[in-house]
């Protein structure tokens, strides 16, 4: 974790009266990817029929409002006049038609059969399938076939108003722009059949389709090969009788169209032989052509549309991909947490177990501090109560609130206080390691408390003179807030769990700022505190694993550090702890090609941090935002199953954490939300870093607001009196 490195003050007020409220861009442009990630997955939904689909079928209904002559007339119905007419196909010619398309399997074999045959068809492409295969029906104008309209996504027409059926048309026809820069005059309704067939219930719509310029094309011979009755069977349910003309209703999609393909490649030569000709639709009626070319604004519209279909649809793709990776990732994660971390309880708790011979002599405890008045009485104190001998050296960092002042008015014994020019957090620290005496160095924040044991438990690593360096157990001292429990969460699930699995794997990246200790000869040989970065102290433990040195956690080191309290102080903290371990992992990056302890560092260490640390959190909102997908467009059941179980893996691993660190479970029963809000958070802060990385911004720390509230249970620090407004709610 890092903490404060220089401090800066509030930025000064406008002139002329309270400074504006803006948007900061490296914040605006990550709620503005996630707001367009969401609409591509809310398009990719509309376009595939899983939003505003209908499928509702109008059944059998009475003709008597239908014209006689519309039911005994012919397949072509022609209402454009106000006057109901229709017309027959003549003699010896046969009008193919392919409903439901384009398909991009099935439909690129039918039109290579018509090719081969030099036949020409009528394709009534839906909106959705033309959006997502443009391709398909260029080549069906480029060979010469007329293409109809079929709606946008199929719903039957009678169960809709009129503003439903201008919109399924002008969707489809927009489709039919940005895919071929045409627009046609054929309609064809979802779920007709003869014109016989037409009722009350249809017939209305027929005429206002009319009204909109529209032909309306039903059939009169149906190959019914959506029921795959056989290569045959389909041939003789197209072929009409003595010779007459006919509108054949064909499928090009919806399914396996391979009997479809079979026939039509024997059909065509055999009606051929008896002198029938294929035609599209006007060629057969001797008719002006039914398309007509779109340009100016309307073909750029329609080209757009397509644009963003395609990138819908690639983009989901890739999110897809995000996705699995996340899922293994996080998955992957878990078990190694689960597995090492047992390990690694098992063996520091077993029998008998030693770091090397008792750590009993003296050390140094540095304490930096920065406007920590309402904190570092209670610091002091606890450490006060400790085990182990130490002394205590307070570097006050150039504080304004009478820091340094408190901790000398208590007049404690073997407490110093070291005064400095505010210059940051690491050379605060630096200049306490100058001034220190024992040869082991204990750093903590000012606004942590330890336990009467922590000291002790913190140095017996050092028995081992391979180890340079231990992290501690640092705890959420306030967490009676849901923002707080939400901290306390990810401390012991997130951070501790994390870090016996790294001391496992000898790569722990980040002693904790409040709570961690250091051979003075390791810290020396690294060149001690760098503020290189934000995150001085993941920074200074990668140079420890580079330069050879063992580092490890000590689970009984316990400190108890005040968490931010709202929103805005956690995401100040959060966004300079995720750009300073980029920092730091840029900073190090070099140690992926060395040998030795680096080498391995870079190559297990470095790729762990990157991959958990960076780029997993940058991913995890696609499991939330999937979750919307499915829940919305389906499959519901399953995507909800599937929420639930990656949740469930989650509740198991924070659960053991929690066993392992003796802490109540009452506090896991926020982590759904937890999973839910925190997971944005995190994921916005992250993103915000890595812009900041990418444009090269400058990161500055402000000091977050403290309340003093914290204290080591049944430690002997007193508890200090606070005002009210010195707890802020969440918001």
């Amino acid at each position: 974790m890092a903490s404060r490195t220089r401090r800066h003050g509030p930025a000064a007020p406008a002139r002329g009266g309270s400074p504006r409220r803006r948007l900061p861009m490296r914040l605006l442009l990550p709620m503005l990817l996630l707001v367009a990630l969401v609409a591509m997955l809310m398009l990719r939904g509309y376009v595939h029929s899983e939003i505003l689909a209908d499928h509702r079928i109008q059944p059998e209904a009475a003709t008597d409002k239908v014209p006689e002559k519309i039911l005994d007339g012919g397949p072509v119905i022609d209402t454009r006049s106000g006057r109901a007419t229709s017309l027959k196909v003549p003699n010896h010619h046969l009008v193919l038609t392919f409903d439901d398309g384009p398909d991009p399997t099935w439909t690129p074999k039918v039109l290579d059969v018509l090719k081969k045959h030099h036949a020409h068809a009528v394709f009534f492409v839906t909106g959705t399938m033309t959006s997502r295969y443009p391709d398909l029906v260029k080549r069906m104008v480029d060979e010469g076939h007329e293409v109809g309209l079929h709606t946008f996504n199929h719903p039957d027409l009678s169960y809709q108003s009129k503003s439903r059926i201008d919109w399924e048309l002008s969707q489809n026809q927009l489709a039919l722009a940005g895919a071929a820069g045409i627009r046609s005059s054929l309609f064809r309704p979802p779920y007709s059949s003869f014109a016989d067939a037409m009722d009350d219930k249809s017939w209305p719509v027929t005429e206002y389709i009319g009204t909109k310029g529209y032909l309306t094309v039903v059939n009169n011979t149906d190959s019914e090969d959506w029921q795959k009755p056989g290569v045959d069977k389909i041939i003789k349910n197209a072929t009409p009788r003595g010779g007459k003309g006919a509108i054949v209703l064909m499928h090009d999609s919806g399914g396996d169209r391979h009997q479809t393909v079979q026939a039509l490649d024997k059909f065509l030569p055999e009606m051929q032989h008896k002198g029938y000709e294929f035609d599209n639709l006007t060629e057969a009626l001797d008719a002006p052509s039914a398309l007509t070319k779109v340009t100016g604004a309307d073909l750029w519209k329609g080209k757009a549309w397509i644009f963003l279909v395609q990138a819908s649809d690639d983009i989901t793709g890739v999110m897809v991909v995000a996705l699995a990776v996340v899922g293994a990732t996080v998955i992957g994660r878990f078990v190694l947490m689960l597995l090492l971390s047992g390990a690694h309880a098992r063996r520091v708790r077993r029998k008998g177990f030693r770091w090397g011979p008792p750590v009993t002599e003296p050390v140094s405890v540095l304490v930096p501090a920065y406007n920590e008045a309402k904190c570092i009485e209670n610091t002091v104190r606890s450490l006060m109560a400790s085990e182990h001998p130490i002394e205590v050296i307070v570097i006050d960092d150039g504080s304004s609130d009478g820091t340094a002042r408190i901790v000398e008015a208590m007049g404690l014994p073997n407490v110093r206080v070291v005064r400095q020019l505010n210059a940051g957090k690491p050379a605060a620290l630096n200049r306490g390691l100058a001034n220190a005496r024992y040869d082991i160095i204990v750093m903590m924040d000012g606004d942590t408390v330890f336990e009467p044991a922590t000291v002790r438990e913190l140095v017996q690593p050092f028995g081992d003179p391979k180890v340079g360096a231990v992290a501690g157990n640092a705890k959420v001292g306030n967490r009676d807030s849901l923002i707080g429990a939400w901290q306390h969460i990810e401390y012991v699930m997130g951070f501790n769990l994390d870090r016996r699995m790294y001391d496992i794997l000898r790569c722990m990246p980040t002693i904790p700022g409040a709570v961690g200790a250091f051979r003075r000869s390791a810290l020396e040989r690294v060149g001690g505190m760098s503020d290189d970065t934000l995150a001085e102290d993941t920074d200074v433990t990668m140079a420890m694993h580079r330069d050879g040195w063992r580092v490890v956690y000590a689970e009984n080191a316990r400190a108890w550090t005040e968490a931010p309290e709202t929103v805005q102080q956690l995401w100040s903290q959060r966004y300079r702890w995720s750009y300073g371990t980029m920092q730091a992992i840029w900073k190090h990056r070099k140690a992926i090609v060395e040998r030795g302890p680096s080498g391995r560092f870079g190559r297990v260490g470095l790729p762990f941090v990157s991959l958990f640390m960076v780029v997993a959190p940058l991913l995890a909102p696609l499991i939330d935002i999937f979750l919307i997908y499915g829940v919305v467009f389906g499959p519901t059941q399953k995507t909800i199953l599937a929420w639930l179980g990656v949740l469930a893996i989650q509740a198991v691993c924070a659960a053991y954490a929690f066993r392992l660190d003796r802490e109540r479970m009452t506090h896991l029963i926020s982590l759904p939300l937890q999973q839910i809000l925190y997971r944005q958070l995190m994921y916005v802060v992250l993103l915000q870093s890595w812009i900041t990385a990418l444009t090269g911004g400058r990161l500055r720390w402000q000091k977050l607001r403290r309340t003093g509230v914290v204290e080591a249970p049944g430690g002997p620090v007193p508890t200090q009196r606070t005002r009210s407004s010195d707890r802020r709610p969440v918001a």
